[in-house]
C-alpha cells in the first residue's frame, strides 16, 4: 500500500532523520523512472513539491529514502523544474545521475554541476545497448578517473547493471570540481557554510544574489557555465571514440551530416531541394493561384461588388476599406493568397526537419560559423525560414538564448536575407544578365552579411549562448506530427500577423491618402540619382519594396524591360532592393519582437548599409 507524506517532509528530503536519501537527477529520458521503480516497486508516494505544481516521486529501499527528481538540463535556472531538482539535491545523502551514453556531450554538463556542488554521487552510465548501436566506444574507466566519481554502466530496460549499482552505494563520494569556480567561496563561507548552495547562489541573478547579501562577482555565471561547457567537450573528445563495426547506416548518415566535409553537402541540397518546393512550386505555382485568381479575383471582384456602392470611389473611405491597401483588399489577399501558402510550405518542411532528427544536425553543423557572427546553430532556423518569410522568420528569432542573439538575428534577416518573393524577381532578373553579375550579387549580399554580424558580435555588449541542443536519432517524420505542427504554427501566424497587417494597411492609406508615399519619393530620387547613379523612376521602387519586397523588385524588372537600367545598373538596385528596409509587414514583427529603440536602429541600419553600399558598387562599375 502507498503511504502519504507531507509536503514538508518531502521537501526535508527526509521520512525519519535517521535515513539516508538517495536521489536521482538527470537530462530528460535517460531512464531515471525505471531506475526508481526498480529500487522502490510498488512502494511509491507521488506529492506536489511545496508552492509549485512539479510532481516529485519518493519511496523506499531498504533503509533508504529515494526520490525521483524531474528531468532538467541544469539547475541554476528559474523553472519551476530545476528549482525543484536543486533543491531536493541540495539535501541529499547520495546522487545517482543517470547519463545517456550516447549523448555524454550533453549530459556530463548537467553531471559537472553536480559534482560541483560537492555532492556524494555514483554515475549510471545507461543505455550501453545503444552505444554499440551508434558506432561509438566509451572508455568507462577513463572517464570515472576524469571524473572522480564510480561509474556502473548499465541498461536500464533489462535491469543490466542495476545489482553493481546497488553494491556500490556505500563507494558514492565527491567527484573532481572545477577549481577556478572554488575562489569566490573564501569571501562567503561564513555566510552559507554549504558550499554547494553557495555555488549554486552565485550563478543566480543579482536580486538573489543581495538577499543573500553575498559578493558580487560579476560575470561569474557566463564564467561557470563556460568553464563546465569546456571541460565537459575536453572529457568527451578523451573517451569517446566512433568505429564502425555494429553501426547502422542510420548511424553514418547522421555522421555524414554532422562532419563538415559530408554535412555542407548534404545541407546544400537539402536547401536546394527547400528552395525548389518553396521557391517554384509554392512561391510561383501556388501563390499565382491563390493570390492571383482565388484572392485576386475572384474575392477581390466580390467585395468590390459588395462594398464599392457604399463609399465614393476615390474617398478616403473607400481607399482605407476596398483601395489598394485597403482593409478588405489588401489584408485577406496578402495574408490569406500571399503569405499563409508560403507559411504552411516553410512549415510543413520544417515540421519534417525537426521530426526526422535533421534540423539539429544542421545546427550543430552550423554552429562554428554563426558563433563568429555572435549567434550559435539554433540561428540557421530563423535564417532558412528568412529565404521564404522574413516576417514569419523574425518571430521565430524567438528561439534564441539571449537578446544579443535575437537582435543581431533579426537585424541580419532584415539585411541581407531576400524572401522567396523577392527572390524569384532578383533571379529571374539576374537570369538575363549572366553568371559574372549573379556571383557578384551573391558575394556582395554574403559579405554584407558577415561583415555586419562580425562588428555586431564585436561591439554589442555581452556574450552570446553557447548551443546546447540534444541530437536525436533519425527516423522518417510521423505524417501525424507534421502536420500538428504545420496546422498549430500557421495558425498563430495567422493570429499575430493579422493585426499589423490591419494596422500596416491603415497607415499606408493615411500616407498614400495625404501624398506623403510622393513626398517621400521627392525626397529620395536625388539621392537616387547622384549616389546609385540610377534613374530618378527607381526611387518609387525602393518605396515601393518597403510596402512589400516583391513589388520594388517587380518595379525594378519593368525599368530594366523598358530598358531605363543596364545591367551594371540592375546589378546595384537589385543589391539595394536586397539590403533595403523589409517590407511593412516585417516592419510591424520587428516592432514587435523588440523594443522600439532596437527597432529602430535596425530600421535605419538597414536603410544607410543599403545605400551605402549600392553606392559603393555604383561608383566602382557605373
Amino acid at each position: 500500500m502507498s503511504h502519504c507524506h507531507s509536503n514538508a517532509q518531502i521537501s526535508m528530503g527526509l521520512y525519519h532523520k535517521d535515513q539516508k536519501t538517495i536521489v536521482l537527477a538527470g537530462n530528460p529520458n535517460v531512464g531515471k523512472s525505471v531506475f526508481f521503480n526498480a529500487f522502490t516497486g510498488l512502494y511509491v508516494d507521488v506529492s506536489n513539491f511545496p508552492g509549485t505544481t512539479v510532481d516529485i516521486s519518493h519511496g523506499k529501499y531498504k533503509d533508504y529514502i529515494v526520490i525521483d527528481t524531474p528531468g532538467v538540463y541544469g539547475v541554476s535556472s528559474f523553472n519551476d523544474e530545476e528549482r525543484v531538482a536543486r533543491d531536493v539535491i541540495l539535501q541529499g545523502d547520495i546522487i545517482i545521475n543517470v547519463v545517456d551514453a550516447v549523448h555524454l556531450e550533453r549530459d556530463l554538463f548537467l553531471t559537472q554541476q553536480l559534482i560541483d556542488m560537492g555532492k556524494p554521487m555514483i554515475i549510471a552510465l545507461n543505455m550501453m545497448d545503444d552505444v554499440k548501436r551508434n558506432g561509438l566506444a566509451i572508455d568507462v574507466s577513463k572517464l570515472s578517473n576524469l571524473l572522480g566519481v564510480p561509474i556502473i554502466p548499465t541498461v536500464a530496460p533489462k535491469k543490466i547493471g542495476f545489482q553493481e549499482l546497488v553494491h556500490s552505494l556505500e563507494q558514492a563520494r565527491p567527484g573532481n570540481p572545477i577549481e577556478d569556480l572554488m575562489e569566490p567561496m573564501k569571501d562567503i563561507v561564513t555566510k552559507i557554510p554549504n558550499t554547494a548552495e553557495a555555488l549554486l547562489i552565485l550563478e543566480q541573478d543579482e536580486h538573489v544574489k543581495e538577499r543573500h547579501q553575498m559578493v558580487d562577482y560579476p560575470g561569474y555565471r557566463e564564467k561557470i557555465y563556460q568553464l563546465r561547457r569546456e571541460k565537459v567537450n575536453a572529457i568527451v573528445d578523451q573517451v569517446v571514440s566512433e568505429t564502425s563495426r555494429g553501426a547502422s547506416f542510420k548511424t553514418k548518415l547522421s555522421r555524414w551530416m554532422l562532419k563538415p566535409i559530408t554535412g555542407f553537402p548534404i545541407l546544400f541540397v537539402t536547401l536546394g531541394l527547400m528552395y525548389y518546393f518553396l521557391g517554384v512550386i509554392f512561391a510561383q505555382t501556388i501563390v499565382d493561384f491563390t493570390e492571383g485568381v482565388v484572392m485576386g479575383q475572384y474575392y477581390y471582384n466580390f467585395i468590390l461588388r459588395l462594398l464599392s456602392p457604399l463609399f465614393q470611389e476615390g474617398s478616403f473611405w473607400y481607399h482605407l476599406f476596398i483601395g489598394e491597401f485597403g482593409l478588405f483588399t489588401m489584408v485577406p489577399i496578402y495574408i490569406l493568397g500571399l503569405l499563409l501558402p508560403l507559411v504552411v510550405g516553410f512549415y510543413f518542411l520544417l515540421s519534417i526537419l525537426e521530426d526526422s532528427g535533421y534540423l539539429p544536425r544542421i545546427a550543430a553543423l552550423v554552429d562554428k560559423g554563426l558563433m563568429k557572427l555572435g549567434l550559435n546553430g539554433r540561428a540557421i532556423i530563423p535564417i532558412i525560414l528568412g529565404f521564404g518569410c522574413v516576417t514569419m522568420a523574425t518571430m521565430t528569432t524567438r528561439i534564441l538564448g539571449s537578446k544579443r542573439e535575437r537582435f543581431i538575428a533579426t537585424m541580419l534577416l532584415g539585411l541581407a536575407i531576400p524572401c522567396s518573393a523577392q527572390l524569384g524577381v532578383i533571379t529571374g532578373m539576374m537570369g538575363s544578365l549572366g553568371i559574372g553579375y549573379f556571383i557578384l550579387y551573391f558575394v556582395t549580399i554574403f559579405l554584407v552579411f558577415g561583415i555586419v554580424g562580425a562588428l555586431l558580435n564585436r561591439f554589442l555588449p555581452g556574450k552570446s549562448t553557447d548551443l546546447l541542443i540534444d541530437i536525436p536519432p533519425l527516423r522518417l517524420p510521423k505524417a501525424k506530427n507534421v502536420f500538428s505542427k504545420m496546422y498549430s504554427k500557421s495558425i498563430q501566424f495567422l493570429k499575430e500577423a493579422t493585426p499589423l497587417f490591419i494596422l500596416g494597411a491603415v497607415g499606408i492609406t493615411i500616407m498614400e491618402h495625404f501624398h506623403i508615399l510622393t513626398l517621400i519619393q521627392d525626397i529620395t530620387a536625388p539621392l537616387t540619382e547622384t549616389l546609385l547613379k540610377l534613374p530618378r523612376e527607381s526611387a518609387t521602387a525602393f518605396i515601393m519594396g518597403i510596402i512589400r519586397r516583391d513589388f520594388g523588385a517587380a518595379g525594378l524588372f519593368d525599368l530594366a524591360n523598358q530598358g531605363l537600367l543596364s545591367p551594371a545598373q540592375t546589378l546595384v538596385s537589385l543589391v539595394v532592393i536586397t539590403l533595403f528596409v523589409p517590407c511593412i509587414a516585417a516592419i510591424l514583427i520587428i516592432f514587435k519582437e523588440r523594443s522600439w529603440q532596437e527597432s529602430v536602429a535596425i530600421w535605419i541600419g538597414s536603410f544607410v548599409i543599403a545605400f551605402a553600399v549600392g553606392g559603393l558598387l555604383a561608383q566602382i562599375l557605373i
